[in-house]
């Protein structure tokens, strides 16, 4: 069975504006996204999610033929590279994108026992890095807030490599009432953050259900939310340094929590 393949050469098309419309942190109605470049899609395509067309070169359609044949897909246009960089606006290194529908939010009842969660961070690098780190660490379950970039917007995916579809996502509204949510199901919150009462992270023993809450990258955790946690850890640093990127902090965190 061969690919059913839609030839196109025009970007002012209504079946292809969605491309350039969903630019990094926009979402239609019914949850759609965009995803970039073959590593991405790929993964994608290995999971339980609702793909409404691919737009690729005729390379990527014959070297991934079968992989897309086993999905149920609408619309899969072919153009060439030009074609591709006319939409996105710029020189792109990769050969394919994706229009697909975000997976639906897992409730916090049914996440896993371990958590990593995000205070209000505003990068789209910094929540697809740590996404990538999680999934690759075995910490499933990933909750930020609503203030934050998506986990499926365009640069957290790519920057994930597309391994927060490995992840159960939550997006929560009141970090406090969340908290206190959590805590009731049983799980003990570690916030990250250097005060002069954190424990410092080797002498850290991490309970069975735990839930490790990141701050902003500039502000930190507030006093209001380290009071609702049980504790806060620091990483050992050299005099003089006062903090490791909040991906790279996440990372170490997940990986001594896990180990």
């Amino acid at each position: 069975m061969a690919l059913k393949l839609l030839h196109v050469d025009d970007i002012n098309t209504d079946e292809l504006k969605i491309y350039s419309q969903l630019r990094d942190r926009f979402f239609t109605q019914d949850g759609s996204f965009i995803a970039d470049s073959p590593k991405v899609v790929n993964i994608l395509l290995k999971k339980d999610i609702k793909i409404k067309s691919i737009l690729a070169t005729k390379s990527y359609y014959d070297e991934f033929e079968e992989l897309i044949l086993d999905k149920d897909i609408e619309n899969l246009y072919v153009g060439d590279k030009k074609l591709l960089e006319s939409i996105v606006g710029h020189k792109i290194h990769h050969n394919c994108m994706m229009h697909a529908i975000r997976p639906q939010e897992s409730p916090l009842d049914k996440l896993d026992d371990n958590i990593i969660m995000l205070d209000s961070i505003t990068s789209s690098e910094n929540v697809g890095s740590i996404a990538r780190s999680a999934a690759a660490l075995g910490v499933n379950s990933y909750l930020l807030s609503k203030h934050s970039p998506h986990p499926y917007s365009r640069r957290a995916l790519r920057v994930s490599m597309g391994y927060v579809s490995m992840l159960k996502t939550h997006i929560y509204s009141d970090i406090f009432d969340t908290l206190k949510t959590l805590k009731n199901l049983g799980y003990t919150i570690y916030a990250a953050e250097v005060t002069p009462d954190a424990i410092e992270l080797s002498q850290i023993k991490a309970a069975k259900r735990w839930v490790l809450l990141m701050g902003h990258e500039g502000k930190g955790i507030s006093k209001e939310v380290l009071k609702e946690c049980d504790k806060t850890l620091k990483i050992e640093m050299a005099s003089g340094i006062k903090s490791f990127n909040v991906g790279v902090a996440a990372s170490i965190l997940m990986y001594k929590f896990k180990n």
